[in-house]
């Protein structure tokens, strides 16, 4: 089996880091046993807290003794090629964090600290929880990890927020709301990590209810938030970019009477069709969850709707394709075949890429054919802005304190990206890429 928890199993072991330096190239592995199996993870932050004393057995392995290990387990070669992910996104790299009873392998994806250093808060980071089912291989989940964790780090920047980039990535089965011993350590993991998150594909939102009432503050989203879960904030800040960018293709804001093919009708999906049928639009809709679909067309049985095979979504003759559902959609054959002048949504990492350069190879493709693409990160800042509000407010969070945020750089940051891109002859996602990577990398 290809795993960074292989060895920690075999060994007794809890944690493993890698750290990487992109700018000197140089990179540390650090590993150990920090806590006792029979540790009661319920009692976390009512008996101790994440940086306390849990085992008096603990074990610390340097970074020559951890290359050893994994050459003992014959994943010398696997330990290189997820070193080598890192090294290739500029990461700072990557937490793991193993609860062998319940087999929960938990990895922080860690790209940037710079905007979080010095922000007088717990959380230096910011990104959302996601899990994958164990049969997932490992290093797809590690790879879809890192890729939102560098969208996350460009996404802060976009959000003018103070907290660096990172994405928690879960690898077990499905969380189980009443269990605090499972709630409990995703609490200890996530403070340990020193971020603030929020649930995301594979988790419900009723997770950030439960962190908050028995463990951590450290989750935003939930039902009971007062500003409730994230999709909403961020629909509604992709529908204003999506109206600047049909503003300059059409030379009108107006959606009316426009063809919209929309992929996803989930926690952002359906709150942006909410938001573009108020526009008379002709919608096209792709969803896997049957019970979605009925809701929609139950709901606005006088519109123009037509579902479409999921298959099938890419290639709809349209004028705006908005992507609302899992990322990594968009490669050389679906550009190909494209028959849309507009690609904008919510989606995260829509473009199949795992860095930036080839991001920018498939964003000139995409303008090759005419067609006006930015990469997402630049007008879905909405849910993460509702997010911080939450986590800075926490009960006298309202969505009052940041819509005319919102509002302003969904939209003026859309069309002055797209005015910029033109003016200078370069793709709009480069030229967000570009404004924001000098405070990342600076």
């Amino acid at each position: 089996m290809q795993s960074l928890f292989v060895p920690m199993e075999k060994e007794g072991l809890t944690t493993l880091k890698i750290r990487y330096n992109y700018k000197t190239e140089k990179f540390l592995l650090e590993a150990g046993k920090h806590w006792n199996e029979h540790i009661k993870w319920s009692m976390y932050n009512k008996k101790f807290c994440y940086d306390d004393i849990l085992t008096e057995d603990s074990m610390h392995l340097n970074h020559r003794e951890v290359i050893d290990l994994f050459n003992k387990y014959g994943l010398a070669g696997y330990l290189n090629t997820v070193i080598g992910l890192i090294k290739k996104g500029k990461h700072f790299g990557i937490d793991c964090y193993y609860h062998k009873g319940k087999n929960i392998r938990f990895i922080g994806n860690i790209h940037s600290n710079a905007q979080g250093l010095n922000n007088r808060s717990h959380a230096i980071r910011s990104g959302g929880i996601r899990r994958h089912d164990l049969e997932t291989a490992e290093i797809d989940v590690i790879q879809d990890g890192l890729n939102l964790a560098r969208a996350m780090s460009f996404k802060n920047v976009g959000a003018k927020i103070p907290y660096g980039g990172c994405k928690i990535t879960v690898h077990s089965k499905p969380v189980d709301l009443d269990d605090k011993e499972e709630l409990g350590f995703l609490a200890y993991a996530i403070d340990s990590q020193r971020c603030f998150t929020g649930p995301d594909m594979g988790y419900p939102y009723q997770l950030a209810d439960k962190l908050k009432e028995h463990f951590t503050l450290s989750i935003t989203g939930g039902e009971n938030s007062p500003i409730g879960p994230t999709g909403g904030p961020t629909a509604y800040g992709v529908y204003l970019a999506i109206k600047q960018a049909a503003k300059y293709v059409f030379g009108s804001d107006s959606l009316a009477n426009l063809k919209i093919v929309l992929q996803g009708l989930g926690a952002v999906g359906y709150p942006l069709a909410k938001h573009l049928l108020k526009e008379d639009v002709q919608l096209f809709v792709s969803e896997i969850l049957a019970e979605n679909v009925k809701k929609l067309l139950d709901s606005y049985p006088d519109r123009n709707i037509k579902v479409v095979a999921p298959e099938d979504i890419f290639y709809i003759e349209a004028d705006i394709f908005a992507p609302c559902a899992i990322g990594g959609i968009i490669d050389e054959n679906v550009i190909e075949k494209l028959k849309v002048k507009i690609v904008m949504g919510a989606a995260n990492n829509q473009l199949k890429a795992n860095t930036q350069e080839e991001e920018y190879r498939l964003a000139r493709l995409i303008a090759e054919r005419g067609i006006v693409f930015q990469t997402d990160w630049v007008h879905n800042v909405a849910g993460v802005l509702a997010g911080w509000e939450e986590y800075v407010n926490q009960k006298e969070a309202d969505i009052k304190n940041i819509i005319t945020r919102i509002e302003t750089l969904c939209k003026n940051s859309t069309w002055n990206n797209l005015q910029k891109a033109k003016n200078l002859d370069l793709t709009p996602t480069e030229i967000a890429y570009k404004e924001a990577e000098k405070l990342i990398y600076r």
